[in-house]
């Protein structure tokens, strides 16, 4: 199968993949696409690994675990990895678009939103379930409380990343077309998108296709969202520091 190929082994803890997330932020220079997101993904990692010890979640050892399986779907797709890695469609859009001028921080950021909540969380809490010996319908509720979390990463992300008011209007296309996609529609969609892979796991080329049609779906949303606008209004990145509000904001 190929979106639901197996990645390569999973970080032993969620400490690890801050890690790893970490090195990429250093390694990528603070425009690239790739950076940009991956900074957003860092503060929802290390604000996520804060919450597991504080009693936010019904289950803290099913959630760990769904959150290193879902960020190494996203670790496969954007570190080096041998020659001639294909990594799946919904990625593509940012890796090949990361460093272009006419796209602002906010595209970036959305669009790895994306192609992880669109494509990889469904197939995460599947991979997870099936690790846990579980249905979905045990870790549904702390589904729910990191899809908070989420939402609240995403209204920072549009408030720090987006330029200001008086470079913007309603008729404004970077307006018009964020406003476009919702991360709450997308969280639901992944939720029943995870259900229906569950139910047809046992069948093998179904799971396939199914698969196939979220990681195509998925690219195709991103690449709108990378529709190149001209060029960037100044909007100041936050410090490529782990310990800001949304991170370094790289993709």
């Amino acid at each position: 199968m190929t979106t639901d190929a197996p990645a390569p082994r999973a970080p032993l803890c969620l400490g690890a993949v801050v890690a790893r997330m970490q090195a990429i932020g250093e390694s990528l220079p603070a425009g690239d696409g790739v950076a940009v997101f991956n900074g957003v993904y860092l503060s929802v990692t290390e604000e996520l690994e804060r919450r597991l010890g504080d009693g936010f979640f019904r289950d803290p050892g099913a959630t760990a675990r769904l959150a290193v399986v879902f960020a190494q779907r996203y670790l496969a797709a954007v570190e080096p990895d041998a020659p001639g890695r294909r990594p799946p469609a919904c990625w593509r859009p940012l890796l090949q678009l990361r460093h272009h001028g006419g796209i602002h921080p906010v595209q970036f950021a959305l669009a790895g939103i994306n192609a992880h909540v669109g494509h990889d969380l469904p197939l995460a809490v599947v991979d997870t379930c099936r690790s846990l010996g579980c249905g979905p319908h045990r870790i549904e509720r702390d589904f729910e409380r990191v899809g908070r979390m989420l939402e609240a990463i995403e209204e920072r992300v549009r408030e720090e990343l987006m330029p200001g008011p008086d470079l913007l209007d309603v008729a404004d296309p970077l307006t018009h077309l964020i406003a476009s996609w919702e991360l709450e529609q997308a969280r639901q969609g992944a939720w029943s998108a995870a259900r229906v892979l569950w139910d047809v796991r046992e069948l093998p080329m179904l799971y396939e296709e199914f698969a196939h049609s979220l990681d195509t779906g998925a690219g195709l949303v991103s690449r709108c969202l990378l529709t190149p606008l001209g060029r960037r209004h100044r909007a100041a990145l936050p410090p490529q520091s782990s310990g800001s509000s949304t991170g370094a904001i790289s993709s």
